[in-house]
């Protein structure tokens, strides 16, 4: 019997999938419990009808998270802090600082998404990745001057 799987199954696959399984696994157990349901013509043009609708809404987040990641690389963020006469910084620019600052430039990003090569803790000029999607991310340019 062919069932359309409602959740993930271990054993047979993702939410979503159609497979082949015993009529008596189907009828006793999967369908039962909400995992699966029938396979009729109907069900199978609903999930694909469903499966386009997520691919074009993936591919509009993906469109706008390109864009987005555009505009990130042609800022220049600045970011004060307090720093001593060496150019050593009282304390350490962290990726939070970064997400701070961000949306003094009005683009929101989650700081969870930015990431250093190492803590900041001296003045000067350095590049934060920011990973916007699956597969699209920006490189950031990050200024780090003394606060007045």
């Amino acid at each position: 019997m062919k069932v359309i799987l409602k959740r993930e199954v271990s054993s047979l696959g993702d939410a979503g999938d159609v497979v082949e399984v015993r009529n008596g696994y189907a009828n006793n157990y999967l369908i039962p419990q909400g995992m699966a349901s029938r396979a009729t013509e109907g069900a199978l043009k609903a999930v694909e009808t469903e499966r386009k609708q997520q691919a074009k809404k993936i591919e509009q987040q993906r469109v706008a998270a390109r864009e987005l990641a555009d505009r990130l690389q042609q800022i220049t963020l600045k970011v004060t802090a307090k720093a001593g006469e060496s150019g050593k910084l009282f304390g350490t620019v962290t990726s939070a600082n970064i997400a701070e600052a961000l949306k003094g430039e009005g683009v929101d990003v989650d700081r969870r998404k930015i990431t250093l090569e190492a803590p900041i803790k001296e003045l000067g000029s350095y590049e934060a990745s920011v990973k916007l999607f699956m597969d699209v991310s920006a490189k950031l340019a990050v200024v780090v001057e003394a606060e007045s």
